[in-house]
């Protein structure tokens, strides 16, 4: 499959795969994985996330305090927080790659070989980066919504919901899936310049104008 715009496409997967690693990292960070309003006191918001707990205080603004043991978290959060890590590293590691293997990289233009298995692995590591960065956030969403349907927690006690950093967190792996199919569709295509069309288009016009000069009397 022949691809004119190639370059486009890459740099398409690249720009996908950088916002997906920096809303990745930002997931990673924010303290909005898990929200609780209490009923009793609206003016007060717990939230929770992989590092932190924090109360949102109408007046008094956001205070936050750090978890003081990965021990005594939740399995969904222990795990939530090494697959994150994993996550923005491996990102991190995909872009270095990607970057050297692009067409409009000038570093080891007459080696196209490795520069396809460079954006190969790259578009690999993105691969792993989004789906690391999913399975985190959907596991901590499906433990969110059994706790808030348990039926064995009384009525009377608030109950956890979803947190504005799972949907960061959702997207930041759609795009770089994303970015990581671009890149990699891109491998298996050849590119055409600009220039090998209009050569094509000359030569096909020289030898319509030759076989006229033939065939007139």
């Amino acid at each position: 499959m022949a691809l004119v715009y190639r370059p486009t496409m890459q740099l398409s997967g690249i720009l996908f795969s950088l916002l997906g690693w920096v809303l990745s990292c930002l997931t990673t960070y924010l303290p909005q994985w898990k929200n609780l309003n209490l009923e009793l006191n609206e003016l007060e918001i717990w939230t929770m996330g992989l590092w932190q707990a924090c109360v949102v205080q109408e007046e008094g603004g956001m205070q936050c305090k750090d978890f003081d043991s990965f021990l005594a978290l939740p399995p969904e959060l222990r795990i939530s927080r090494i697959l994150m890590v994993f996550s923005n590293g491996s990102g991190l590691l995909g872009l270095l790659l990607s970057g050297f293997g692009l067409d409009c990289s000038k570093i080891g233009e007459r080696q196209q070989e490795q520069k396809k298995r460079l954006l190969l692995f790259g578009g690999m590591l993105f691969w792993i980066s989004g789906i690391t960065a999913i399975v985190p956030v959907s596991w901590v969403a499906h433990s969110t919504v059994q706790e808030f349907w348990d039926e064995n927690i009384p009525d009377i006690v608030p109950r956890w919901d979803f947190g504005e950093a799972l949907f960061v967190g959702w997207l930041a792996g759609f795009c770089l899936v994303l970015g990581g199919s671009l890149l990699n569709c891109t491998i298996c295509s050849t590119e055409v310049h600009p220039s090998s069309v209009h050569y094509a288009v000359a030569e096909q016009q020289d030898q319509c104008q030759h076989l006229e000069t033939e065939t007139r009397p």
